[in-house]
């Protein structure tokens, strides 16, 4: 017994003192002062305040889209990044033309809607059916595949509010699940209520997929009051809509990545992005203009340091990403054979709250260096998370290729009430709050720019 305990003493003490040793203690103090100056910047806010105010909203494959990449290239060009540049690609072009649902008996009246993006137009002229109300996509699913025909599907289902946003995986699979099942079962048109957690009278968009092989039928999502409305009504009879969307496609259009550099000693990178690309019924501002001020401001805060980091440092403003995450898919294609030098990918996509947890995506046997790194964030009030990160949407294709990621997780708990609405604008951002996320951006992209080891297993 006692030599079993002298051994866990020995080694106890050993894990200490190694986990003192796996950052250097100058790299730990620039960190330090890092955290030191973001606290005390409006870099991230000033950057957000740019982009929402001279571009605005920035759909994807739009001129609007464009004219981001253009802002993004000369904001890199003013803050002094290197090897910018642009790498194009295509995406399929769609835009919203005119919107109008009402109900026209037995209760006339205008609803408030907004068709779903990638949703094909109603005929001209419109269309009216009666409506058929499900209180959640699973019981569209269970309905016989006959008896919607002329019908205007309604599903009602509710999203969950969570602080880190996990009711949404749940509540998006109606945006394309309801006009997919409508359409197998021989309705007209879907109508959902919105994928959102507000009960103001906003409607939220988003992207929705038709599978192959169905009748397309078009779909829009109704403000949450409008879904209660209309919901009222039919406990009162029977409903009849009219739904008159008209959209836009073009076909194959030129989006693109903007991407700029720290350059290191080394040309492993470091890469931390947000998506460029936004809705097109507010500006933009916490989807996901937010996590481009947070990470480019970040940057230039590591770039005030004048020092050169170990690693290059890579950001990457992501096209398209609305629309399926293109701009990442193509960036994972291109880097597919430098990707083993792609030490960690982090985005910011969930807004501007406060950053409040640290999750890793590492091999097991390298958790000690996320314990490390956390150890340095603990003081903005980050805790240690799980080793589940996602890293962010856009992380997602390169992580299924092997990348390590990191999710500074945000308090996302008021996020989806402004989520693809029209009120997703630059008074929903807390200058001090996006300054901590700029803060534990810049400590930990500097501290993973300069460490020894990475996170990858060595086996």
């Amino acid at each position: 017994m006692l030599l079993r305990f002298l051994f866990f003493v020995i080694f106890f003490v050993g894990c200490n003192a190694h986990s003192k040793d796996v950052i250097d203690q100058i790299i730990v103090d620039e960190a330090k002062l890092l955290i030191n100056r973001g606290l005390n910047s409006n870099i991230g806010f000033e950057i957000v305040e740019s982009l929402t105010t001279e571009v605005g909203p920035r759909l994807a494959g739009t001129e609007a889209e464009k004219r981001a990449r253009d802002w993004g290239e000369k904001k890199f060009k003013e803050l002094e990044f290197s090897n910018i540049r642009s790498e194009p690609f295509s995406v399929d072009h769609w835009e919203r033309r005119h919107e109008h649902v009402q109900i026209i008996s037995p209760f006339p009246q205008n609803l408030v809607v907004t068709t779903l993006g990638g949703s094909v137009s109603t005929p001209t002229g419109g269309l009216s059916g009666d409506i058929v109300s499900f209180p959640t996509l699973q019981a569209l699913k269970d309905a016989p595949l006959s008896g919607l025909e002329g019908k205007v599907v309604f599903v009602d289902e509710y999203m969950t509010r969570t602080q880190g946003g996990s009711g949404y995986g749940i509540a998006v699979k109606k945006r394309s699940g309801a006009a997919n099942e409508a359409g197998k079962r021989g309705a007209i048109a879907a109508l959902i209520r919105s994928v959102g957690t507000d009960h103001h009278r906003f409607a939220h968009t988003g992207q929705m997929t038709y599978e192959k092989d169905i009748k397309k039928v078009p779909v829009a999502a109704l403000s949450a009051p409008d879904a209660d409305q209309l919901q009222r009504a039919l406990e009162r009879g029977d409903v009849k809509v009219k739904l008159s969307l008209h959209v836009e496609a073009k076909g194959k259009v030129e989006s693109g990545n903007v991407i700029a550099e720290i350059p290191g000693l080394t040309d492993e990178i470091v890469l931390i992005g947000a998506h460029l690309d936004s809705w097109d019924l507010g500006t933009g501002a916490i989807d996901d203009g937010a996590g481009i001020g947070i990470t480019v401001g970040a940057a230039k805060l590591i770039m005030d340091l004048n020092k050169v980091p170990k690693r290059t440092i890579r950001v990457v403003m992501f096209g398209s990403e609305e629309v399926g995450l293109v701009g990442a898919r193509a960036y994972a294609e291109k880097y597919k054979s430098s990707l083993h030098k792609h030490i960690v990918g982090a985005e910011s996509d969930f807004g501007a709250g406060r950053i409040w947890k640290f999750d890793t995506n590492f091999a097991p046997e390298k958790l000690y260096l996320g314990d490390a790194i956390h150890k340095i964030l603990e003081p903005l009030g980050i805790g240690r998370g799980d080793n589940n990160a996602s890293g962010g949407p856009d992380i997602g294709p390169i992580r299924e290729l092997g990348v390590p990621a990191v999710t500074l997780k945000q308090n996302g708990w008021d996020y989806f009430d402004y989520h693809h609405t029209a009120d997703d604008t630059l008074d929903k951002i807390d200058p001090s709050d996006m300054a901590q996320n700029v803060a534990a951006y810049a400590a930990f992209t500097w501290i993973v720019a300069n460490l020894d080891d990475d996170f990858r297993s060595t086996e």
